[in-house]
């Protein structure tokens, strides 16, 4: 007795699934550390959020792949072996091919001295160990998005005798440099970026205080008076707007 066979078809069929999309970065980012798990920590929960993420893990090869790869932003520690975070910092600034490259500073040491020379250096923004990983995301997105801003508006603002370098960070009135604190800075920025438009103290908080320097409700006037003192006559162009906030009207308006 033969036992029956059991014939198996199998269909071609030209149907394929659908092909993903590739996914854009939404920058590159460069992490510049000599402790191989902090880089790790920090690329994982970067590339979480989309980014791309290069690493080096002493500052000459940190240069090197800075000057390589060009990339969006770099995320740089402060204590390292041979050139550390301020000398790297230094030398990116020096460069022309990555003098604008943003920086955030990462780092142990939480005096006020080492964070006035971080960001002196031209550092955008420091966070001090310990963090969380998402803090170094939340800056990292607000210094780009603060980048992008900044590449939307010239760079040299002047109306009448008053000038400001939004890039250098540099204030003068008539030729004359006005020492503006990084604080009032900030606000003065923030008012002329939108000439005419009124922001509310909410507005001015949030766009002056950094997670070393916090600005608050009732600090905001004495902030204004300081920047309108120290600009003299061109401080008249910074207007009060009673029960809603600040303005900045343009010299001849």
């Amino acid at each position: 007795m033969s036992t029956p066979t059991t014939t198996i078809r199998r269909v071609a069929t030209s149907a394929q699934p659908p092909a993903k999309e590739p996914i854009m970065a939404k920058g590159t980012i460069l992490v510049i550390d000599d402790e191989r798990d902090l880089i790790d920590l920090v690329r994982y929960n970067l590339e979480k959020e989309g980014f791309e993420v290069i690493a080096a893990t002493d500052g000459q090869s940190g240069l090197e792949v800075a000057s390589k790869h060009a990339p969006d932003l770099v995320v740089l520690d402060l204590m390292m072996p041979g050139f550390d975070g301020l000398q790297v910092c230094q030398r990116l600034r020096a460069d022309p091919r990555t003098a604008r490259m943003p920086v955030i500073m990462l780092t142990a040491k939480a005096t006020e001295a080492d964070r006035i020379v971080g960001l002196e250096l031209g550092a955008d923004d420091y966070i001090t160990k310990p963090f969380s990983p998402q803090e170094v995301v939340a800056r990292v997105k607000a210094v780009l998005r603060r980048v992008a801003a900044q590449h939307e508006q010239p760079a040299v603002v002047r109306s009448g005798e008053l000038q400001i370098d939004l890039l250098g960070h540099e204030v003068t009135v008539n030729g004359n440099r006005v020492g503006l604190t990084a604080t009032e800075f900030r606000i003065l920025h923030l008012l002329v970026s939108r000439p005419g438009r009124v922001f509310n103290r909410d507005e001015i908080i949030s766009s002056a205080s950094t997670n070393d320097s916090a600005v608050f409700d009732r600090t905001v006037d004495v902030h204004m008076m300081s920047v309108r003192r120290k600009l003299g006559a061109a401080g008249d162009q910074i207007e009060t707007v009673r029960g809603f906030g600040y303005k900045f009207r343009p010299a001849g308006t």
